[in-house]
């Protein structure tokens, strides 16, 4: 067992392989996040008229340090997702506006454009990306083949969730500008799995979950929105507006009262950076790549398959590997229902790994971080050895 898993509460009989979904905080940062509600809890008053605005100023200062912006150019929300649907509250759409998204896009980020289009008399264009693609160049002209004079904004992952690769953000932006197009950059799995910088990256709005590969609390996540865009910023949720302390007006008022929402996820963000700063990023991110090198060389001899990947992208944290077709006597998987394997995988050997579909491909995807273990990799391959189909298996 690794010296690392003792840093956090997971259960020792779990081998815990999808970080990329919902990561676990470590311990340390549980406790910051206890200790801060039992602040607010002690007396109320005093946290949310006089004090909260100021914690939450810290939060973000140190918050901007670690990814590149302003901490007046960030706004605490839940996650990526409650993020977005500000982006989509904010985005002047109307009858024949077209939003570009691509065909790596996360499926709830899609429904809600699909959503926020139809209610405009919009709708949504969806770019398919070469995959894989030999250089950004190949890529950008896919993506901006499909921009026309109605196109209102981009909506790109910055690193894919079913295919777990990483797209060229920056790239994007700068040729977006050139045509004059917003970009919204869909990146709750960039922070801390890759240096991020969003001052170069030079997007109109960025969303992001902490809870990720950062390791902060469920229910933290952030929107950076660029000054040039304050002015446009619609809340998803309307409450008294303005500042609860008398300060001067701002555009992260509508995000910082909503209402009594404990902001303890918030406020333990720091936490989580200290904690991933002082064992080492690099350490990290070597750490899961020499994991995931182990998976593949475990994996691809029973699939033939290779993992998907992103050019110029040496150390990813995640990986998604292609699995063979369901066997012809097992049902159809509806909308929805997790994949027979992935339940198999959890029911009956506690590996706790997603198993997705994507473009008519099923995907195994691996996701690593400092508590997983080489044990954890070798009980996965022996499960896929059982468990997929013998045709497949190479050797068997």
């Amino acid at each position: 067992m690794s010296a690392w898993r003792d840093l956090w509460s997971l259960p020792d009989d779990v081998a815990y392989l999808n970080h990329g979904s919902f990561g676990p905080s470590p311990l340390v940062v549980q406790g910051v996040r206890r200790r801060w509600s039992e602040e607010l809890e002690s007396q109320p008053m005093d946290f949310f008229v006089r004090r909260l605005e100021e914690h939450l100023d810290q939060a973000a200062e140190r918050l901007g340090r670690f990814v590149g912006a302003s901490r007046d150019e960030l706004a605490f929300v839940e996650n990526a997702t409650a993020g977005m649907n500000v982006v989509a509250a904010s985005t002047p759409l109307a009858a024949g506006d077209e939003v570009l998204l691509t065909d790596h896009e996360y499926g709830a980020v899609a429904r809600l454009w699909r959503m926020r289009c139809a209610a405009a008399g919009a709708r949504v264009v969806t770019a398919t990306l070469p995959l894989p693609w030999d250089d950004e160049e190949q890529l950008l002209d896919a993506l901006f083949a499909a921009v026309t004079e109605r196109t209102r904004l981009i909506v790109v992952r910055h690193v894919t969730s079913p295919t777990a690769l990483v797209l060229p953000v920056a790239a994007i932006c700068r040729r977006a500008r050139s045509a004059g197009v917003a970009v919204c950059v869909d990146g709750p799995h960039a922070v801390a799995m890759l240096p991020l910088d969003i001052s170069r990256i030079d997007c109109d709005f960025y969303t992001a979950s902490c809870h990720k590969w950062l390791s902060a609390p469920f229910g933290s996540g952030f929107l950076y929105v660029a000054r040039r865009r304050w002015k446009d910023v619609k809340p998803a949720v309307v409450s008294w507006g303005g500042s609860v302390s008398g300060r001067p007006a701002s555009w992260k008022d509508e995000f910082n009262w909503v209402g009594t929402r404990d902001p303890a996820a918030f406020l333990a963000v720091p936490a989580a950076i200290d904690f991933l700063e002082e064992t080492g990023l690099e350490t990290f991110r070597e750490h899961a790549w020499r994991l995931l090198a182990r998976a593949r060389e475990a994996i691809v001899p029973l699939t033939g398959h290779e993992p998907l990947g992103s050019p110029g992208t040496e150390r990813p944290t995640m990986l998604s590997f292609p699995l063979p077709p369901l066997e012809d006597d097992e049902p159809p998987v509806p909308p929805g229902r997790p994949d027979p394997l992935q339940q198999r995988l959890w029911s009956e050997r506690r590996i706790e790994v997603p198993v997705t579909r994507w473009s008519g491909r099923r995907l195994l995807r691996v996701s690593c971080h400092l508590y997983n273990t080489e044990a954890d990799i070798d009980r996965l391959a022996e499960a896929l050895r059982a468990e997929l189909p013998r045709s497949t298996v190479r050797g068997s």
